[in-house]
């Protein structure tokens, strides 16, 4: 159905969609809702390369797809170098890549295709330079293969190898910084994002695209069936993760960082309030809970004084 001007002009997003009906996410994914947004942002003249993740069974099989673009499916350690190849085979045929006119590679990758088995790639990928952006959706686990803990799995969490119960056996690490590491290799521009705040994402996109070099942005997305929370509760899990500073909403652009939360508030949330609608968290004792706020807080402490003092 053609969307009438009269509404299109009241949108804060672009009203084209290139992401259709009919994908296999599950409900309140938050892997699909980022998909989408990323298509509004560049429309058809997107090549992704999606390794082994939920993302690649949401596209569909061949021959059909839910994208409008188009789609390299690879192995799970191979995204970084696969979206290299892709760059330096557009511009050896003339292509140009990124900037609002260009052919934008984007590579689409879950936590544990990015944090574990795709970080020497990501990394080889940063490095030379490439023209090209790399999305790290962070659902924070292996959920395509049974919600396995991943590097990306916050201290406390559920998962079937850190079950909770009688022997108390959660995940004891804490969740790893993967955009310090990617900011360690002096990059242009690198975000972190969220599937509930859009606009911001969107904003972040287009500054990818605008910006010579490899990009990189790390986008908060809920997964209900392993986060063990209602399906329609997902953004305002997301929201809370922002508002608690346990996700907190930052760029890179440069070699200056910039705080971007929507927040008013000035002391960020207690983390329980992001807790206590996820069951993954529900076998965590105080002291658990105030182990997690105290890296909470040294994290969000952190991040200001980065931006205080590279702002």
């Amino acid at each position: 159905m053609e969307i009438p001007e009269s509404i299109k002009k009241k949108l804060t997003l672009p009203a084209e969609e290139h992401f259709y009906a009919g994908h296999t996410a599950c409900q309140g994914c938050g892997a699909s809702l980022g998909l989408r947004y990323v298509l509004k942002a560049y429309g058809k003249k997107t090549i992704f390369t999606i390794p082994a993740c939920c993302s690649t069974i949401i596209a569909g099989a061949w021959p059909y797809s839910t994208l409008e673009a188009n789609l390299f499916h690879t192995a799970f350690e191979t995204t970084g170098a696969v979206m290299g190849g892709i760059e330096a085979a557009l511009k050896a045929q003339g292509y140009k890549v990124k900037g609002e006119d260009g052919v934008m590679v984007v590579g689409w990758a879950g936590d544990g295709g990015t944090a574990d088995i795709g970080l020497q790639a990501l990394s080889g990928f940063l490095e030379r330079g490439h023209d090209a952006l790399y999305v790290m959706y962070d659902n924070e686990a292996y959920m395509n293969t049974g919600i396995q803990r991943s590097s990306s799995t916050p201290y406390g969490a559920w998962t079937t190898n850190t079950p909770g119960g009688k022997e108390h056996f959660l995940e004891k690490r804490q969740k790893k910084k993967v955009i310090d590491i990617v900011i360690a290799h002096q990059i242009p521009y690198a975000a972190t994002a969220s599937v509930a705040y859009p606009e911001d994402f969107m904003r972040k996109l287009k500054t990818a695209q605008k910006t010579p070099g490899p990009s990189f942005i790390q986008l908060f997305s809920p997964c209900p069936t392993g986060w063990r929370s209602p399906t329609d509760k997902s953004i305002e899990i997301a929201r809370l993760a922002v508002q608690t500073a346990y996700f907190p909403l930052y760029e890179y652009k440069d070699g200056r960082y910039r705080i971007n939360m929507p927040s008013t508030r000035r002391e960020p949330k207690p983390i329980e309030e992001f807790l206590k609608l996820q069951g993954r968290f529900k076998y965590m004792t105080k002291d658990d809970i105030e182990i997690l706020q105290e890296w909470v807080n040294h994290e969000w402490g952190r991040l200001k004084k980065l931006a205080e003092v590279f702002g």
